[in-house]
C-alpha cells in the first residue's frame, strides 16, 4: 500500500488569523486544517491571560469592524476555508489508502455513502491518491 502524506509544506499554508504565508521565519503551528502563526499565538495567548482584556469583550469583534474592515478580511476568510477544504480533501485520501469504506465515510459525515463518494471521489483517481488539475 502506497503511503499517502497531507501537504505540510509552510509555502502553501497561511495563518488562519492573520493570512500571512508560512516561511521559514514565519512559522505556524496547528493542525486539522487551521494554522496559527507564532505572532498571532503569543498575542492570543497573552489576550486570554489578562482578565481585563477578557472583560472588555462582550462582543464579536466583528460587531465593531466599518464596512471596510469587514469587507477587507473576506479574502482571509475564503483562504482559510480553502486551505481546510484542501485538508479534508487530503484527509480522504489518507483513509481510503487504509481502504476505509465510503459508507464509513459517508456514515461519520452525517450523509449516505453514495453523498460522500459524490462529494470526494472526484479529488482521487482510482488509487485514491490526490487527482492534479487537469487529470
Amino acid at each position: 500500500m502506497r503511503r499517502l502524506v497531507v501537504d505540510s509544506k509552510l509555502e502553501n499554508k497561511i495563518c488562519s488569523f492573520c493570512g500571512r504565508p508560512g516561511s521559514r521565519r514565519n512559522r505556524l503551528a496547528g493542525g486539522l486544517g487551521a494554522m496559527i502563526c507564532f505572532e498571532c499565538l503569543e498575542w492570543y495567548y497573552e489576550d486570554s491571560r489578562s482578565s481585563a482584556r477578557v472583560a472588555k469583550r462582550t462582543r464579536p469583534v466583528w460587531d465593531e469592524m466599518t464596512d471596510t474592515e469587514l469587507l477587507a478580511k473576506l479574502p482571509l476568510i475564503v483562504k482559510s476555508a480553502e486551505q481546510n477544504q484542501a485538508f479534508v480533501i487530503d484527509w480522504i485520501g489518507l483513509i481510503r489508502a487504509r481502504k476505509i469504506s465510503w459508507a464509513q465515510i459517508g456514515s461519520v459525515l452525517g450523509v449516505s455513502r453514495q453523498a460522500a463518494w459524490e462529494r470526494f471521489a472526484a479529488h482521487h483517481r482510482g488509487d485514491d491518491t490526490p487527482a492534479k488539475a487537469g487529470s
